[in-house]
C-alpha cells in the first residue's frame, strides 16, 4: 500500500479477519494453504528451480497429461504440482494428518491415476509436519496394489521426530525410527536434492 490506510478501513479489515479466523474450517484452510504457499515459495528460490514450474492449488486437468473430471464429479485440485520436462510430481501438503485425510490420500491418488491421459508415471508425494507416530507410520506404509502409495514421504524436520521418539518403545515409535533410518521418511532438504538430481539426470 502506498499510504497508511484510514483507521476506519483498518477496523473494517480487522473485523473481517477476526470473523474469518473464527470459522473453524476457514482457520484450518488458512494454515493448510499457508503451508503450501511457504513450501512453494522456498522451492522457487532454490537453484534447481530454474526450469521447474511450481504451482499451488492447481486444477488437475490444467496439468499436462490429465483429463478433466467427469461432469458428475467434483473438480480435482492438487495442493502442489512440480513440472520439469517429463517429471510430473503431485504433492499433497498437510501440516497435520487427520484421520479423514488418511482416506483422502488413497481416493485422491485413485482419481489422479484414473484421469491420467499421457500413459506416463507421475510421482505422488506427501509433505507434512505431523508428529504422531501412528499417522507417520501409516503414511510410510500405506500401499496401492503392489507399491507404496507415496513415492516419497517428506517431513519438515525428521531429526526432531527422531528426538521425540528416540526412547519410545512402542511399535509406532520403533517403526518411525526405522522409516527415518532406511530413508522412507525423508527431510525436505533430501527431497529437494532428489528433485535436483533427477532434473540434472
Amino acid at each position: 500500500m502506498p499510504n497508511e490506510p484510514p483507521d476506519t478501513e483498518l477496523r473494517i479489515l480487522t473485523r473481517r479477519i477476526h470473523t474469518y479466523l473464527a470459522q473453524e474450517n476457514k482457520r484450518k484452510n488458512l494454515v493448510g494453504e499457508g503451508f503450501e504457499d511457504v513450501i512453494a515459495a522456498v522451492m522457487r528460490r532454490l537453484p534447481f528451480s530454474k526450469g521447474v514450474k511450481v504451482q499451488t492449488r492447481v486444477i488437475l486437468h490444467d496439468l499436462p497429461g490429465f483429463h478433466p473430471s467427469p461432469p458428475t464429479e467434483k473438480v480435482k485440485k492438487v495442493d502442489l504440482a512440480l513440472l520439469a520436462g517429463d517429471i510430473r510430481t503431485l504433492v499433497t501438503a498437510k501440516w497435520s494428518i487427520r484421520a479423514d485425510r488418511e482416506e483422502q490420500f488413497m481416493s485422491d491418488f485413485q482419481a489422479y491415476e484414473r484421469l491420467e491421459s499421457a500413459g506416463q508415471d507421475f510421482d505422488y508425494v506427501l509433505i507434512t509436519n505431523e508428529f504422531d507416530a501412528a499417522r507417520l507410520r501409516a503414511a510410510c506404509e500405506r500401499r496401492r496394489q503392489n507399491a507404496p502409495l507415496f513415492t516419497h514421504v517428506v517431513h519438515i524436520n525428521p531429526a526432531a521426530v527422531e528426538v521425540v521418539y528416540r526412547d519410545g518403545d512402542s511399535e509406532g515409535a520403533s517403526a518411525v525410527r526405522t522409516h527415518i533410518a532406511n530413508g522412507r521418511l525423508i527431510s525436505l532438504q533430501s527431497w529437494f536434492e532428489l528433485i535436483s538430481s533427477r532434473k540434472q539426470g
